[in-house]
């Protein structure tokens, strides 16, 4: 996307995938020196998370890569890139950015190497970083650099992070409020200060008038400029309107298929961001708080030209996004947006100004479904389904239940994949996810069309064990309730923390870094395996053990009701 981007407006982008960084370093330098700079990135997902299990043991495939074969790329891929080619071309500026970069912008803790890490500028030694979403950004450095200014030079650009001497900040512009972080020194020798940096970076993060953050490392200050506003629907039309094959590069043609690529090469996305603030989620931090989507005249014309693939058969896997069902959805009044300080719109309760009509995105379905050469589009995204609910979570709006209808009778595969994460409130609330109660009332919904329908269709529910707060109790009341639903778990997940979310800063400290209180978490691969083997409680071979959990912990009543 950024290449398409960069091309539009007049330049000349080569993009080398996946360069070997083992051999003699000749992928980086067959196209020699860039006019303006070279852009890293680690790809569309964070390099650790991709090549990693939850209990940190390397993955013997890559979904991401030709073949599915691992091995392509380094740990830490933006560093390691970046680092070369500081290397061999000094005097060249980088910039980096995408996922990784992104989320690895200030002191953060890195679950692989169970420390933590100054931001990702500093050990690169990068001269940029771009974060998010990066399309306005690159414009203006684009245009700058165009004009002769020097990258160095470029200290007040959205969107952007840089590295200064502390004596520079004075030069910086003052159209920002500054909030000084604690450092990475402090940071290093105090949880409790990098917990504190936490809340002032998710604030600031998801803020309409957000402030600037500087953080000091060394002798040198990196500084985190405020997003842009996001994008208009004009904008973000423009962006996904560009010119693109929808093929993978060309370099890894005839090595295989790329099991990444083939699951959403039939699928639109129609939106970005999410507002809905789950602790263990990285979107906002990423895309931000408030939603972008395009029109509908843009994902029609997009899914028109899947449909002249050579190998389209007539279904799309996906029309959704971070959230599937939060299309056109944002604050009614934005002048009470502006001041707010929630980094969720829908936990504790939905915002009374936040608009939840699902009645555009109800209607996309409908004109997709109308195209002669689709015979069904899926809607593989998640679901937020207390979306659908009224402010009180009582009941499901109007609008709601016709959008559900919609989806279970048109547009689901036979199963529907929703994520209630927990079943204890004590761990939702951690979590900010809504009441075990909701789901319920969904399957009951669920169900109820299913049988007016005539379909024979599943509900299919994530889970997550070890979270922040989530004890063996926990997990048996989740294997309890599940059970009594008459569910066998699949999609289950032990918790991975990952850069900058408040799950990770909890599982690193062990403080909630909004009330400061301790919390408790599974840390030790014991207490993560007894955990997960809630899950499975129906398998023969975890009985004993959970019987034997449940014994040391007091609660023989618990096994009572979890194998009668």
């Amino acid at each position: 996307m950024i290449g398409r981007v960069i091309e539009s407006y007049g330049y000349k982008i080569a993009i080398v995938p996946q360069p070997n960084w083992q051999d003699d370093l000749r992928d980086f330098k067959k196209l020699g020196k860039p006019n303006l700079f070279f852009g890293v990135t680690a790809g569309s997902m964070d390099s650790m998370v991709n090549h990693y299990t939850a209990n940190r043991r390397l993955r013997s495939n890559d979904a991401y890569t030709a073949g599915d074969k691992s091995g392509f790329r380094p740990d830490y891929a933006v560093t390691t890139y970046s680092k070369i080619l500081k290397e061999l071309f000094p005097d060249i500026p980088i910039i980096i950015g995408g996922i990784e970069a992104s989320l690895r912008r200030l002191t953060h803790y890195d679950y692989w190497a169970n420390k933590l890490f100054p931001s990702v500028i500093e050990s690169t030694n990068a001269d940029m970083l771009i974060y998010g979403m990066g399309e306005k950004p690159i414009k203006t450095v684009l245009d700058k650099l165009r004009k002769g200014e020097k990258i160095t030079n470029l200290k007040n650009i959205p969107q952007t992070v840089i590295k200064i001497d502390k004596s520079e900040i004075e030069n910086l512009t003052d159209k920002w409020e500054n909030i000084k972080l604690f450092s990475h020194e402090e940071c290093l020798k105090d949880k409790l200060k990098f917990a504190k940096n936490f809340k002032n970076i998710e604030v600031e993060s998801n803020s309409i008038n957000a402030k600037r953050l500087l953080q000091n490392i060394g002798n040198k200050t990196v500084v985190v400029n405020p997003p842009y506003p996001v994008m208009s629907e004009k904008e973000i039309d423009s962006s996904f309107d560009m010119p693109y094959t929808r093929l993978p590069h060309p370099k890894y043609n005839k090595r295989g298929a790329i099991p990444a690529y083939e699951m959403i090469k039939f699928s639109v996305n129609i939106h970005r961001g999410c507002f809905g603030g789950c602790s263990f989620c990285t979107i906002s931090a990423h895309q931000g708080k408030f939603v972008s989507s395009r029109s509908q005249k843009s994902v029609l014309k997009e899914v028109d030209e899947i449909t002249k693939m050579p190998d389209f058969k007539g279904y799309l896997s996906d029309i959704g996004g971070p959230s599937a069902n939060m299309y056109k959805q944002k604050g009614t009044d934005l002048s009470i947006c502006a001041p707010c300080k929630r980094p969720s719109c829908i936990y504790p309760s939905i915002c009374s100004n936040l608009n939840t009509d699902h009645s555009d995105l109800t209607n996309l379905y409908k004109e997709v479904d109308k195209h002669p050469k689709i015979k069904k589009a899926f809607i593989g995204s998640g679901i937020r389904y207390d979306l659908m609910f009224n402010k009180s979570q009582e009941k499901l709006t109007k609008n709601g239940k016709k959008y559900f209808e919609q989806v279970v009778k048109h547009h689901v595969s036979g199963r529907l994949k929703v994520a209630p994460e927990h079943t204890s409130d004590r761990v939702l609330k951690l979590m900010r996810k809504p009441t075990f109660n909701i789901f319920h009332k969904i399957v009951e919904t669920f169900n109820e069309i299913n049988t007016k329908s005539k379909l024979k269709q599943q509900i299919i529910p994530y889970f997550i064990s070890s979270h922040p707060g989530s004890k063996k109790e926990d997990m048996c009341d989740l294997a309890i309730q599940t059970k009594n639903m008459d569910f066998k778990l699949e999609q289950v997940q032990d918790l991975t923390p990952t850069p900058m979310t408040l799950s990770t800063v909890i599982y690193y400290t062990g403080i909630h870094p909004y009330t400061l209180e301790k919390v408790y978490t599974a840390k030790s691969k014991e207490e993560k395996l007894s955990q997960r083997k809630f899950f499975f409680w129906y398998k023969k071979e975890n009985r004993k053990q959970i019987i034997r959990d449940l014994e040391n912990i007091g609660k023989p009543d618990l096994i009572k009701k979890l194998f009668n």
